[in-house]
């Protein structure tokens, strides 16, 4: 009978433990497992005491682990055979079926091309009902990605993908016995040929049809394994996760198409479009003004500077100066352009470049300017629920979205000072707001948050906003200016009315520091017919956030592009 050595303090029960006094195991369960019940047991609890023979209640315990564990072997050692047989069963079926090929049947009539969501009349006329039905519904062939298959008896259902379309597609008989089909996975691209059927009552598919295959082939297969998609892009990915986000950005190539972020770019193509069409209808001009600039707009803090043949230049921060060039020759204008700022903030509704929707107009007040701003954003919101696929994103990511009520709230600069002391809210040095503070994104946010309403934020004072907008007639501390605010979001849009008059333009360069010479194309409107006028800026990203509730403006740009991240 060896003698087997338990040392609680420092025991170890790995497998390199052997028992001895120098390589003691920690528990007495633990060594009776590894040597069984013809051994001496004996048992050190503290570090200062000798080794004693272990206790009778230890012991029992330790042969009922040891029962335990023994079942718990047993267990796994079953399932170990059984998933062999099962594997081995599967190559059996899989090797088989390599042997089955399939072709296209010469008697069937040619099959039309279609696409996945096509609803041509002639299609859907020709949409099969049942077998007793009379006359043959039209053949078809379909392209597209495996978007999910699921096997139900001696039926394999592929919903295919092309874009943001879906079709639901069923193989039976031999197509569903053939290699190809029994080792479908998602993304394989696939082109599928057969008939159209209306889905009986009760069942539920993509416009309410399926397609019943007589042939299929498999254009290029995807991988499995490792580097299977579903492996490497998790459906139940966390955007909220700087960590996550980060390691699916490195792949965002391919979570583009989950069906979320596909979904967040097909209602951003709609919400640009719709910007376009709004403008159409207000008579406003689109232009496109350079990115390549050497005058700034909005400090030169955030300014990415880069050589341009020799000389300084910069990547443009807006294109509002060059807007406001156009006015005389195309009276309103607009633009929907890249801007670019070097800010070194991390937020979450922060980007080093995001498109701009800009637009000056002539001859306009300050209240008609927040009624443009008021029309449009109304009007956009409008087209975009118009489209059935965006209308059905915004309600599947953003259930409670509603559209915002007219008019909006608006609000003096020096009255959301008020309220944010009245609240409490401080200011990012931990003290009260006062008159003159820049109101930082948490404070604005919550402001905007608890109002739950959109919020027209106006008259900032001079010495917080950009040296090219006209003072309040009422009050010359402050400037004819507003901030569009959305809760969950903030600030969506900024805007001002511009100074046009030409002393006091070169005042604001004064003040500001800036050398005129370079602006003289911008100060040569005031001396050619100025004329009151006024425009802002737009986020789309910060505005898709707002519609679809998205965790961060990143998730609304295709690549998106923030301080440490230019890839992929």
């Amino acid at each position: 009978m060896a003698i087997i050595y338990v040392d609680e303090v420092k025991g170890s029960d790995g497998p390199e433990t052997q028992g001895t006094e120098a390589s003691p195991f920690q528990s007495v369960s633990v060594a009776y497992v590894q040597h069984g019940p013809d051994q001496e047991y004996r048992v050190k609890k503290k570090e200062d005491e000798e080794y004693k023979p272990a206790a009778a209640a230890a012991l029992k315990k330790a042969v009922k682990y040891a029962a335990q564990h023994k079942k718990k072997l047993e267990a796994a050692a079953a399932r170990a055979e059984k998933e062999a047989q099962d594997k081995a069963a599967r190559e059996a079926v899989l090797e088989k079926a390599k042997s089955l090929k399939i072709s296209q049947d010469p008697t069937l009539p040619a099959p039309v091309r279609i696409n996945l969501d096509e609803t041509d009349d002639k299609i859907i006329g020709a949409l099969r009902k049942s077998d007793s039905e009379p006359g043959s519904a039209v053949r078809v062939s379909v392209q597209g990605r495996v978007q999910r298959v699921a096997k139900q008896g001696g039926l394999i259902f592929v919903w295919l993908r092309r874009g943001m379309a879906i079709m639901q597609c069923v193989l039976t008989g031999d197509l569903s016995k053939t290699y190809d089909a029994l080792t479908l996975i998602r993304e394989t691209s696939l082109e599928i040929i057969g008939e159209l059927w209306e889905l009986p009552p009760g069942t539920h598919a993509p416009l309410g049809r399926e397609l019943r295959a007589d042939f299929f082939r498999v254009i290029a297969a995807a991988p499995g394994g490792d580097d299977a998609f579903l492996t490497r892009v998790p459906a139940d990915f966390d955007t909220t996760s700087s960590q996550a986000s980060e390691a699916l950005l490195n792949l965002r190539h391919l979570t583009l198409r989950h069906e979320k972020p596909s979904a967040v770019m097909y209602v951003r193509g709609v919400v640009e479009g719709a910007f376009h069409t709004a403008y159409r209808k207000l008579g406003v001009t689109k232009v496109s003004p350079p990115a390549l600039v050497q005058t700034q707009v909005e400090g030169g803090s955030t300014l990415f500077k880069l050589d341009y043949y020799g000389q300084p230049s910069y990547l443009t921060q807006s294109s509002q100066l060059y807007l406001e060039t156009c006015l005389p020759s195309l009276g309103d204008v607009y633009c929907i352009e890249k801007s670019f700022r070097a800010e070194k903030s991390l937020t979450r509704r922060h980007l080093s470049e995001y498109t701009h929707v800009e637009a000056e107009l002539d001859f306009i007040t300050f209240d008609q300017l927040l009624d443009h701003l008021e029309e449009l954003i109304c009007s956009v919101v409008d087209l975009t629920l118009e489209d059935p696929i965006a209308a059905k994103a915004i309600k599947e990511y953003n259930p409670d979205f509603k559209k915002p009520s007219r008019p909006f709230k608006r609000m003096r600069y020096a009255d959301a000072i008020d309220w944010l002391r009245g609240k409490g809210i401080k200011n990012e040095e931990g003290n009260d707001h006062v008159f003159g503070d820049d109101i930082a994104e948490a404070a604005e946010r919550k402001m905007t948050d608890e109002i739950n309403e959109t919020i027209m934020l106006t008259h900032f004072p001079a010495g917080i906003k950009a040296f090219y907008m006209q003072r309040a007639a009422d009050d010359d501390r402050v400037t004819e200016s507003v901030d569009v605010l959305m809760p969950g979001v903030g600030e969506i849009v900024g805007g001002s009315m511009r100074i046009w008059d030409y002393e006091q333009l070169l005042a604001a360069y004064k003040r500001e520091g800036l050398e005129p010479a370079p602006y003289f194309w911008y100060t040569d409107q005031r001396k050619y017919g100025g004329s009151p006028h006024g425009g802002f800026g737009l986020g789309l990203e910060r505005f898709l956030a707002w519609m679809l509730k998205l965790w961060t403006v990143r998730e609304a740009c295709l690549y998106p592009r923030y301080m440490g991240r230019c890839t992929p």
